[in-house]
């Protein structure tokens, strides 16, 4: 049997910009995706600290710093929240006691990154 787990998690990152007219997606600084192991395209869900919304899309590699949200869920996500991006796996159930995700904290002044479980 197969359950569904936290694979990665970029912790408190700040959004840098909200984009209505782009197709789609979630721009991340590509250092931190790199990081968090977090493949381009692949599907990640969006916390957003600040109103409560949530939602899924795909992560895109982004320039430094960034942290853009992208089409539709510009409508859901604002310049300056503050959101957490997760992605999950599928493992066996028999695994799951050893599995330890990815987490990636944000510093709350800069959007650095520090890596931690």
């Amino acid at each position: 049997m197969f359950i569904e787990v936290l694979k990665s998690k970029i912790h408190r990152a700040k959004v840098t910009d909200a984009n209505l007219e782009y197709e789609g997606s979630f721009s991340i600084d590509r250092e931190v995706m790199r990081s968090a192991k977090i493949a381009p395209f692949e599907a990640v869900e969006i916390y957003n600290v600040t109103n409560g919304s949530r939602l899924k899309t795909y992560a895109i590699e982004g320039k430094k710093g960034e942290f853009c949200a992208n089409g539709a869920a510009a409508h859901l996500i604002k310049k300056g929240d503050i959101v957490i991006v997760c992605s999950y796996a599928l493992i066996d159930k028999k695994k799951a006691k050893k599995h330890k995700p990815v987490i990636v904290k944000m510093d709350k002044n800069k959007n650095s990154q520090k890596k931690g479980r």
